[in-house]
Order: C-alpha cells, then sequence, then structure tokens
C-alpha cells in the first residue's frame, strides 16, 4: 500500500518549511511531547509545542484559545519569531475531525493504547481508527516511531502505507516485543526524583551511552523518554542533545507529580484502568517495604461507564489503602459511580476501601492516614483546576488543596 496524497498545508503556509512531529495515544502524550521538545531545545532548534497544557514556544506559553483557529494564530506567531520546529499532541476526537488531513506531520508517535473515550468514539476498533488517521496520512519517506510493544501498533503497522519508514521502540513492563526495536529498554528503574532507562545493546544504544535519564518518575516515563529519543533520531538530532534535553525535562504538571515528602506525596493524571495501572506501580516502587499505598481516585461522569470496574479493579488490585471520591461526576449520581469502583476495589482485594464524595476530604483523610514512609497518589484530575459537579464547574485544584494540608500540617 503507498500513501495517500500527502495534505499540503494551504491553510497553514508558515508551516511549509517546518519539521513537524505528532504525537499520539491514549497515555503519555503530554510528557513525550515534553521531553521531545526539551531535546529540540538541548539541540538550539527553537520549537513550537502543543500539549493539553497549552501552546508554547521556546517553553514559554502562547495566549490562544484551544480550537482549530487557535492553533493556527500559535503557530503562525511561532513561525514569525523564527520556529522551524512543531511537536503536536493530536487527542483522538481531533484526529477523528480530520486534524492530520488539515496539517502535514513529518513524524508520527504512537505511545500505547487502552481503553478510554468509547462514550466519544462507540468502539475499541473506532478509538483506534481515529489514532490511526496520524499514520495513514504520512507522506512517502516520512517515519512513524511505534511501541513495539503494545499490540496495538501492530494493528497500525498494517494500516500504515508502505512507503512510511517505520522505527519501534519498547519497555519491558508492557510485555514482549511484536517487531525488532531499534531503541529498547533492558530494565527502568525509579527513584524519587528520577527514571532511568538501561538500554538493550544497539547502534542507536551505543550512540546514547547506555542509558537515558529523565527528571520524571515512572516507568511510564521511561517508555515515553524512548519514543522521544527515537523521534529525536529520526530528526538527525545528535545523541548527546538527546540524553542532555532528556536530563534537563521540565516537570509536566499533573503527571505524577511530587508535591511533598513524608509522605511522598503526587498528583497524578491517570484516569483509565492501564494509566492506573501503572501509576499504582510507581507509588508501590517508591514506597518499598516498609510504607504504603494510598491511592485517591474517582471516576468521571457522563463517560464510558464500563471502564470503572476495571479502574476499580486496577487501584484495588495494587493499593493498600483505596480513597474512593469524586472526579468529575457531571450530570451522573456521585455516589452510583463510587459505588462501583468500590466494589471492584473490594473485589480485587483491597482490604482498605474508603468512599469519601468530597474531594477535599479525601485528600485530607489520605493525607493525615498515611505514615512518613508511605506514598500518596491523588489521581484522575493532575493539572486541572476545576471540577464538574451538575452542570457547574467548580474551582478545585488537587495541587492548591494538598499544598495548603501541607502549610496547615508543616512542623513549627
Amino acid at each position: 500500500m503507498q500513501s495517500p496524497p500527502r495534505p499540503v498545508p494551504a491553510a497553514a503556509p508558515w508551516a511549509s518549511d517546518w519539521l513537524t512531529t505528532g504525537i499520539t495515544g491514549t497515555n503519555g502524550k503530554t510528557s513525550t511531547a515534553t521531553m521531545l521538545s526539551a531535546i529540540l531545545t538541548a539541540a538550539d532548534k527553537p520549537v513550537f509545542t502543543v500539549t493539553t497544557l497549552g501552546f508554547f514556544f521556546r517553553q514559554l506559553p502562547i495566549p490562544s484559545s484551544t480550537t482549530w483557529n487557535g492553533f493556527m494564530a500559535a503557530g503562525e506567531q511561532a513561525s514569525a519569531d523564527g520556529c522551524r520546529h512543531g511537536v503536536v499532541e493530536l487527542t483522538s476526537q481531533a484526529l477523528a475531525r480530520g486534524h492530520a488531513q488539515r496539517f502535514r506531520f513529518d513524524i508520527g508517535v504512537f505511545t500505547n493504547l487502552s481503553r478510554d473515550h468509547l462514550n466519544l468514539h462507540g468502539s475499541p476498533e473506532a478509538y483506534l481508527a481515529a489514532k490511526a488517521q496520524l499514520f495513514v496520512f504520512l507522506g512517502p519517506g516520512q517515519t512513524a516511531v511505534l511501541n513495539a510493544r503494545d499490540p496495538a501498533a501492530d494493528l497500525l503497522d498494517r494500516a500504515i502505507p508502505n512507503d512510511v519508514k517505520r522505527l519501534w521502540y519498547g519497555a519491558p513492563h508492557r510485555g514482549p516485543a511484536h517487531h525488532q526495536e531499534q531503541l529498547a529498554a533492558r530494565a527502568i528503574e525509579l527513584s524519587p526524583t528520577r527514571t532511568t532507562v538501561l538500554l538493550e545493546d544497539s547502534p542507536l544504544a551505543r550512540c546514547l551511552d547506555g542509558k537515558l535519564e529523565v527528571p520524571l518518575i515512572g516507568e511510564v516515563f521511561g517508555e515515553n523518554a524512548l519514543a522521544a529519543a527515537l523521534a529525536a533520531y529520526a530528526m538527525e538530532i545528535d545523541p548527546l542533545a538527546i540524553r542532555r534535553g532528556l536530563a534537563t525535562t521540565p516537570a509536566v504538571p499533573g503527571r505524577f507529580e511530587i508535591v511533598g515528602q513524608h509522605p511522598l506525596v503526587a498528583i497524578d493524571y491517570a484516569h483509565c484502568p492501564r494509566a492506573l495501572q501503572h501509576t499504582c506501580g510507581t507509588a508501590r516502587a517508591l514506597c518499598g517495604p516498609a510504607g504504603q499505598t494510598w491511592i485517591v481516585f474517582g471516576a468521571g461522569g457522563d463517560t464510558d461507564p464500563s471502564k470503572r470496574e476495571p479502574m476499580g479493579m486496577a487501584v484495588g488490585q495494587a493499593a493498600d489503602h483505596a480513597i474512593v471520591t469524586n472526579d468529575n461526576p457531571r450530570n451522573e449520581n456521585p455516589q452510583t459511580i463510587a459505588d462501583t469502583l468500590s466494589r471492584a476495589c473490594r473485589e480485587a482485594g483491597c482490604r482498605h476501601v474508603t468512599t469519601i464524595l468530597d474531594r477535599a476530604a479525601a485528600i485530607d483523610h489520605a493525607l493525615t492516614h498515611a505514615g512518613p514512609n508511605d506514598v500518596v497518589v491523588v489521581a484522575g484530575k493532575g493539572h486541572e483546576t476545576g471540577q464538574i459537579i451538575s452542570g457547574q464547574i467548580l474551582p478545585f485544584s488537587d495541587r492548591e488543596t494538598v499544598q495548603q494540608w501541607l502549610a496547615q500540617h508543616a512542623p513549627g
């Protein structure tokens, strides 16, 4: 199969000489985009970055609306300021609306796929088909960077035109590889300050001195570092800049963001079963044998209800203490959502399950009862600063709530 006609960005003439990377998947899009942008910055290549956190150029925000017109305006501004590289996080909704046909991408990166957004797409197949748009419309000679350990990437591989180059990466926590990898982890080591990826031997791994380090915490961030490094390699970025950029990646708000110590407290955006599984695994690895894990979480209302039981199972299998609370219940009955999550947690074997619908009170409960060697994760909302209840958006920030509690309980 050959590529369809490569889309000409007539709507964006300012990007005709750009080298632009699109990133899609269920989890890790924002952190992968942030890492790749840090690599380009380390290589002295000013980059326009688009994530769920906003638009950025030279790592500074560009105020604009989160619409297609807002994207066009922000990109044009960056181009006028000398930008020639773009890194764009693409949601399934944006791809379903045809963004990959309206804008040219030179490199496509796939992180992973798990159950999410079925209320919008109707089926897992339609969800994957939306993600596939990025890769189907890559032009001849362009590059797809794919996760060799995710079965969905094998399905993508069959749909991507033959004249698109494939590069594969993988990390052991996701399972066996389905394709030969150009960059793979043999182990991922976690500490309270960073993630270290020890690389399987390969020509590229040797150029990278056998390891990558990133100041984000979690196996999934090690996996994202592999994806970002491989995308940078496709751009012919110097390996030294790849390592330096990853090592200086700024914190990504709400992505296992450490906001307190003793107990270790993290804010995380995980809101689907696979993401919660990885988040709980990270918490377990950090607390060690002397500590316990506390997971504060809920599930969104007016979304796919079939993912709630797997979310509760994921937490129940890994957490010592599950605190079920409101996420964004929207127009659903919060107690009904919580009952499903709590029941699944107990069925999965968690002995300590508590339901506190008031999210601030739930966070207070976890922090009050956690010991100094424990790890507390407040999951689901990450960087968000509002909570949607009964059609109203009420001000609420997990980070601010935790910081206020810590300030009130600081020694002295």
